[in-house]
C-alpha cells in the first residue's frame, strides 16, 4: 500500500518528546523525510536515532522558536538539504501556571514568545517553501484552552486563542491557494509538558505540583493517540482537529453555553481530580 507522504518533507517543531516525538513516528510511517526541529538536543537525538534506525529519512535542528532569526536560518538549512517543504507541523509549545495577579510580564512574555511568536516565525519562514509545491499543508498545535479559558491559566489561554486566530485568518487566506490550514485542539494528553511548566513568578511554588498531578488524573489521551488523530485530520484535509473525547466534549460544551461553561467545567474538573486539589 502506497504511504501517504512518500517523496514529501515534513517540517516538525517540538519534536523531541510527547505529541511531537509520536507525530515524528507516523510521520515516518506515511513515508516523510523529517526535519525536527526541538531545543533539547539530547532527546531530539534520541528521536532521530530511533527513527533512523527504521530506515527513516531525518535531519535534527536545535532551534528555539521564539528567536526569529533562528527560524529563519532553520528554514534555509531546509530548502538546503531538500530543497522543498510539504508539510509545516507547529508543535512546539510550553505552560505556564498562575492567576494574572500571581504571573509576571516577563512570565507572560515567555509563553507568548514560544507559542504565539513560534509559531508565527515559523509560518513567516516557511510559506514561500511550502507556496513552491503542488499540495503543502500547515498544522498549528492549539489547545482546548484555545476554545475555553480556565481560571490561572489566562496567559497559557492567551497564547493558545493566539494561535487559533492566527491560523483560522491563515486558512482563510489560503483558501484558494495550494496550501492547506488546519487548527489542533488536544484535550488532555499525557505528556511533560504539566511536569516542565513554569509557575507564575508570584505564585505559591507548591502550585506547579498541585497542578502537575491534577494534570495527570485529568489527562485520557497518550501521545501515540494523540500523533494518530492529528496525522489522520491532515491527511483528510480537516480544517480544525479535536484530539481526545474530551476536548470534543468540552467543545460541544462551550458552543452550547459560552457564557456558563465553566460552572459545569468546575464541578466536572473538581470531582475527577480528586479531593486535595
Amino acid at each position: 500500500m502506497k504511504r501517504k507522504l512518500e517523496g514529501r518533507v515534513a517540517v516538525l517543531t517540538g519534536a523531541a518528546t510527547g505529541i511531537g516525538r509520536a507525530l515524528a513516528s507516523r510521520l515516518a510511517d506515511e513515508g516523510a523525510a523529517l526535519c525536527l526541529a526541538d531545543i533539547n538536543v539530547g532527546a531530539l537525538e534520541e528521536t532521530a536515532n530511533a527513527l533512523a534506525s527504521r530506515g527513516a529519512s531525518v535531519s535534527t535542528h536545535v532551534v528555539d522558536v521564539a528567536d526569529g532569526a533562528r527560524v529563519e536560518s532553520f528554514a534555509r538549512e531546509v530548502e538546503e538539504r531538500h530543497g522543498r517543504a510539504d508539510v509545516l507541523i507547529n508543535n512546539a509549545g510550553v505552560a505556564l501556571h498562575g492567576t494574572v495577579e500571581e504571573v509576571s510580564l516577563a512570565d507572560i512574555e515567555w509563553v507568548m514568545s514560544i507559542n504565539f511568536w513560534g509559531t508565527v516565525y515559523c509560518v513567516k519562514s516557511f510559506l514561500p517553501l511550502l507556496k513552491r509545491q503542488t499540495s503543502a499543508h500547515v498544522v498549528c498545535v492549539s489547545s482546548i484552552f484555545g476554545v475555553i479559558a480556565p481560571p490561572g491559566q489566562a496567559a497559557y489561554c492567551a497564547s493558545k486563542f493566539a494561535v487559533r486566530g492566527f491560523t483560522e485568518a491563515l486558512r482563510h487566506e489560503l483558501e484558494r491557494t495550494n496550501v492547506k490550514v488546519s487548527t489542533v485542539h488536544p484535550g488532555g494528553v499525557r505528556t511533560g509538558i504539566a511536569r516542565s511548566a513554569r509557575v507564575g513568578a508570584g505564585a505559591d511554588p507548591s502550585k506547579g505540583e498541585r497542578e502537575r498531578r491534577r494534570f495527570e488524573r485529568l489527562a485520557i489521551t497518550t501521545p501515540e493517540q494523540a500523533a494518530e488523530r492529528i496525522t489522520r485530520g491532515m491527511l483528510r484535509g480537516e480544517p480544525r482537529i479535536l484530539v481526545g473525547r474530551d476536548a470534543s466534549q468540552i467543545d460541544f460544551l462551550q458552543r452550547m453555553l459560552p457564557a456558563r461553561y465553566w460552572r459545569l467545567l468546575r464541578a466536572l474538573v473538581e470531582r475527577r481530580a480528586g479531593p486535595g486539589d
